[in-house]
């Protein structure tokens, strides 16, 4: 409840815009009955005709200012609820993009987008039932027991009778039905990842011929959150007619003791019609304020499941105050005893490495798959934080650096290419929003993606798809080399980033890199020789350890793993 409430007196004026719109409202519900009740006693049983047209357009002046108090209340509650919503998912979209790698574990991407989308949703629908109900239920209440009170005391009891049961009859209904709501909110998460699954690894599916498996798959989940829906709603089904029972012998009751009144001359029929009035009022008020109750259980689950993301800490600091922003260095890289293990391992990835790259040198690392190529590489800019150890970029700790600073010196090239929805000229300038043409251009050329680009109808306006899979693997990744090469950045990582490209093209491209980037820091993961044998140095992983480093032409003789993984690839003549 405090996460709802801390987003909603963010409007404070939509609050007292709402608050103004109730008095109108209970100007209505309250003022006709009280009228109606003068003009049946007074005005017609007393033969009063000036009195029925004064009272009548009296009780005209109330319906069309109690019908303004309506309108404000219900454009204030909506421009509050639609606010709250928009807020929270702003709130959650930019809490996850702070989130290392390690806080994706923890929440995994289908719950978030379960938060940003279905809680925030069940969240701004109980904002808008709260704001009515809420502030409606009290005033309504109070101002229903003044007037029967005047009116006609003897009634006042049966309100009393009542009230207790409808609140006994909300607190069983939303305490049994907020473990469902826990678990359909969780079952809702297995469909959103069963979901992304099936259409992001669709080609795979289809290739193995698995479709029939997969719809099995999610027909299983579909069917447990069906289940656990069911069990809600029938908990909550059960509300209504309750809750009209207990409210229509309410006004049976008050028909049967007002007649046997009416009977004997101690009350009359206007006082009777209006405090059957009054009691409806008081008691529909209530039920408002009843389904608020039952709605409350999922809306908590919601709030709880939001709230844990944004008073997550994430494991990476980002020192946006006190970070450093400026070095002497440019282009240095130093790691020093670094260990590291993803959380929850027992065994660390990495052991006790260490190793220095210089400025403007490009170094290149090798080894058996799961060696800790990408997880080292991945360190650097703080995707993950070490364990033990510290990697020194340009001389600072990277874990001292203003996040963003560290990460703008860096151009990271993924071996899976990232493009977005929009057009490659925007993609390119993702790193760089004030490129001019000439800098996409001339990226384009040196990545090799000039030739495909200017094939294209619309060029560098062409819009790509969702992950731009209207283009080749190949044209992915020279993409999205370019992109990082328009950044102009001081440090480029490429985390086998050629592996897409064929021979001839991986060439081209490590040939116009260092032709046209010759200040920069290059680091290349890659599993061919070919890519990495004119680095300036290259590094042997085995088993999270490094094991040799050096040229080419040294390893070849000296490090037994790095002459295996030649041999696998190179002729007797290339390898001398």
């Amino acid at each position: 409840m405090k996460l709802i409430l801390s987003y909603t007196w963010r409007y404070k004026k939509y609050l007292i815009l709402s608050l103004l719109g109730v008095g109108g409202f209970v100007l209505i519900q309250m003022g006709v009955p009280t009228l109606l009740k003068y003009i049946i006693n007074d005005a017609l049983l007393g033969d009063k005709p000036d009195l029925l047209w004064k009272i009548a357009l009296l009780m005209l002046g109330i319906v069309i200012v109690g019908l303004g108090g309506e309108l404000c209340m219900a454009y204030a509650n909506t421009r509050i609820a639609t606010n709250v919503i928009r807020d929270i998912r702003n709130d959650m979209f930019i809490k996850t993009q702070k989130f290392s790698h390690t806080e994706f574990d923890q929440f995994s991407v289908s719950s978030l987008i379960t938060s940003t989308t279905s809680d925030a949703y069940q969240i701004m629908i109980f904002v808008q039932s709260m704001l009515r109900s809420a502030i409606i239920t009290p005033v309504m209440t109070v101002s229903g027991f003044i007037l029967i009170l005047t009116n006609n005391p003897q009634m006042f009891w049966i309100i009393l009778v009542a009230l207790p049961l409808l609140g006994g009859g909300v607190y069983l209904i939303s305490h049994t039905s907020r473990p469902y709501s826990e678990a359909q909110q969780k079952a809702l998460d297995k469909i959103n990842l069963n979901l992304r699954e099936g259409l992001s690894g669709l080609r795979v599916i289809r290739a193995f011929g698995n479709e029939n498996f997969q719809a099995e798959r999610f027909d299983e989940v579909n069917q447990e959150y069906c289940g656990v829906s069911k069990k809600v709603f029938r908990i909550v089904s059960f509300a209504q007619p309750g809750f009209y029972l207990i409210f229509n012998a309410m006004i049976v009751l008050i028909l049967w003791i007002g007649s046997q009144a009416i009977g004997r001359g101690t009350l009359d029929v206007g006082t009777l019609n209006a405090s059957i009035d009054y009691v409806f009022h008081i008691l529909f008020s209530f039920l408002m304020l009843a389904v608020l109750f039952i709605m409350y259980p999922r809306a908590s689950v919601s709030a709880q499941r939001i709230s844990r993301v944004l008073e997550s800490t994430p494991a990476i600091s980002e020192n946006l105050e006190h970070g450093v922003t400026e070095t002497s260095e440019k282009g240095t890289i130093r790691f020093e005893d670094v260990t590291f293990a993803y959380a929850g391992s027992d065994e660390p990835v990495l052991k006790n490495v260490s190793f220095t790259v210089k400025s403007g040198q490009t170094v290149a690392f090798i080894g058996s798959t799961g060696s800790g190529k990408s997880t080292l590489i991945q360190l650097i800019p703080r995707m993950y934080d070490v364990s033990e150890g510290k990697i020194l970029v340009d001389g600072v700790d990277v874990r001292d650096y203003n996040i963003h600073t560290l990460r703008q010196r860096i151009g990271f090239i993924p071996q899976k290419a990232q493009l977005f929805t929009g057009t490659i000229a925007q993609n390119l300038r993702l790193g760089r929003p004030d490129a001019s043409q000439e800098d996409l251009e001339k990226a384009a050329e040196i990545a090799q993606a000039r030739e495909f680009i200017s094939q294209k109808e619309s060029g560098y306006e062409e819009l790509l798809s969702e992950g731009g899979s209207n283009l080749s693997g190949g044209q992915r990744q020279r993409l999205a080399i370019a992109r990082a090469i328009v950044k102009n950045p001081e440090i480029y990582i490429f985390d086998d980033s050629f592996s897409a490209l064929d021979y001839m093209t991986d060439l081209q491209l490590r040939t116009r890199l260092r032709q046209e980037i010759t200040d920069a820091t290059i680091l290349i993961v890659a599993q061919r020789i070919g890519t990495i044998r004119h680095a300036d140095k290259i590094i042997v992983l085995n088993e999270g350890q490094v094991v040799a480093e050096g040229r080419h032409e040294e390893l070849l003789h000296s490090c037994g793993i790095y002459r295996d993984i030649a041999v696998s690839q190179l002729s007797e003549e290339e390898l001398g």
